[in-house]
């Protein structure tokens, strides 16, 4: 039986993704803040957490991200940025899935094709922001995608199979977008789950240090 680990499976997209993949009959192992203490705003946390896993994954999801903290919420201008809601945006969005990304070799698989979807965002990507605004957040999203693609270089050296790869899931249904999403097309976690399923298991090593969107389009950096 195959094997998954969704980091931040308590969220809307890793919770839903973690049934689907349950329902497809894959093994699934969890790991959230509120269940296991892996806790971003901690990072010895995130070492101690992952030491203590056990086997091989043929995919690792990281599903973790917030838009608002501490009632600091994207800005609409560049005026109204502040030094800590940046510095938690960045903390939280881009630094904590790279420590992930640091201490997760050891439990994919350098002998079989793997896959390690990192969640980003569209409103990352430096090519596709006409609008402006939303400051820390977008520059986070796209520091945690310069982070997969330079992770994918090295991963390609000791694991020649595997993709790492970041991924917009669209526009969600979830409490991270709820007062945010009005007026935009969305879906609901339950819905985007399977479609975001394929696009994880149909790319391959080929792909790798790319960034897709929800339909497997890539998104440019």
């Amino acid at each position: 039986m195959k094997r998954v680990l969704i980091i931040g499976n308590s969220g809307g997209i890793g919770a839903s993704l973690e049934s689907e993949y349950s329902f497809r009959k894959w093994n699934c192992l969890g790991v959230s803040r509120s269940l296991h203490g892996l806790d971003f705003n901690e990072p010895e946390t995130i070492q101690k957490t992952l030491s203590s896993i056990e086997g091989i994954f043929e995919t690792v999801i990281i599903a973790t991200g917030a838009l608002t903290f501490n009632g600091y919420g994207p800005e609409k201008t560049i005026r109204s940025l502040t030094s800590q809601g940046m510095a938690e945006q960045m903390q939280i969005n881009a630094i904590g899935p790279a420590l992930v990304l640091s201490n997760i070799a050891r439990l994919i698989p350098k002998d079989c094709p793997a896959r390690i979807a990192v969640l980003s965002a569209r409103v990352g990507s430096i090519g596709d922001n006409r609008l402006g605004g939303w400051i820390s957040y977008r520059a986070s999203k796209a520091a945690l995608n310069q982070v997969v693609h330079t992770a994918s270089i090295e991963f390609a050296r000791s694991h020649p199979q595997l993709a790492c790869f970041s991924l917009h899931p669209g526009t969600v249904d979830t409490p991270l977008t709820k007062q945010f999403a009005a007026g935009h097309p969305s879906s609901s976690a339950s819905e985007t789950a399977p479609i975001l399923f394929n696009v994880i298991e149909n790319c391959g090593a080929e792909d790798s240090g790319n960034f897709f969107d929800q339909n497997g389009l890539p998104v440019p950096w």
